[in-house]
């Protein structure tokens, strides 16, 4: 679905200090962006922002990033922050194509990426541009920290099929999966709800979720 462009959004994104702009001038430098040496863990297509928000307010001691390629996206999770009266702490934005992570994010510079229902890209010929495609799997490979790992939510059955062949098939340790999160009470402990986790469970959706690294032998 074509996502309709807000005039102006462009503008605001560039002067919000939310926002970082040119991020792969910060390519391993992201210790220097926040001012520590906290972890960092992103979000590949954040959404307006909610989950990483909160994330960020439960866990001070950890750096995080929220990636959107849609303008008038992340103009919704930039309004949010606003709307929170927050400084700019140890959370921050990004507008990039997620093929461009490793131009971004440094070797071992990323501890944690959370993909929460991403788009599904139901078509064959689409398959490699699911962020959980053995594409998008050997970019996370170039950017996580040893032991870093992806976790990955999900209402649609066929996408988390998908992920978890791409990850078999790609040699990554699954260390956890279910098909029904909110019915996987070690699963779910702690679990911090999306927008579309709210309205795809309250429509009787059961939500799947795996949690995977890399193999011990990737480059």
């Amino acid at each position: 679905m074509r996502l309709r462009n807000i005039p102006g959004s462009r503008e605001v994104i560039a002067e919000s200090p939310f926002v970082i702009q040119e991020p792969e001038k910060c390519k391993g430098n992201w210790n220097i962006v926040f001012q520590n040496d906290h972890p960092v863990h992103i979000e590949v297509g954040m959404g307006k922002g909610r989950f990483l928000m909160e994330m960020a307010a439960l866990h001070p001691e950890i750096n995080y990033i929220g990636i959107e390629m849609y303008s008038s996206v992340l103009l919704r999770a930039v309004q949010k922050a606003e709307e929170r009266q927050t400084a700019a702490g140890n959370f921050r934005f990004l507008r990039m194509d997620a093929r461009e992570l490793p131009e971004v994010f440094g070797k071992g510079e990323v501890g944690k990426i959370y993909l929460n229902f991403s788009d599904p890209w139901p078509k064959d010929r689409h398959a490699k541009r699911r962020l959980t495609s053995s594409e998008f799997l050997a970019r996370y490979e170039k950017i996580l920290a040893e032991g870093g790992d992806v976790e990955f939510k999900t209402d649609n059955r066929a996408l988390f099929e998908f992920s978890l062949e791409e990850i078999r098939n790609r040699g990554w340790e699954l260390s956890s999966h279910t098909f029904d999160l909110h019915g996987d009470s070690v699963l779910n402990e702690g679990n911090v709800m999306t927008e579309y986790e709210e309205k795809f469970s309250a429509l009787g959706n059961p939500i799947c979720k795996l949690t995977a690294r890399p193999g011990a032998g990737r480059e």
